[in-house]
């Protein structure tokens, strides 16, 4: 797993935008709602090579870890 620090300007801005003009929980919801669209519409329409395939799976999984870093849901019981 790649791990990157932020600088201090761009986790300022990341507090800004989820402080002052969108709701974590709300942000959660919509990357959830797009990631389903997204594989619905992928999976069921297109026939996909498989290295697109892996590029989509990365691509949902980090979506949907970002979705649990704004509001925790799945780790819910």
């Amino acid at each position: 797993m790649i791990k990157n620090t932020l600088s201090k300007e761009t986790e300022i801005k990341l507090l800004n935008f989820f402080n002052d003009r969108i709701d974590p929980v709300e942000m959660a919801r919509t990357l959830r709602q797009v990631n389903f669209t997204l594989a619905l519409c992928v999976l069921s329409e297109h026939e996909t090579f498989q290295s697109e395939i892996i590029r989509l799976r990365d691509s949902f999984y980090w979506l949907n870890e970002l979705a649990e870093t704004l509001n925790p849901y799945l780790d819910l019981e």
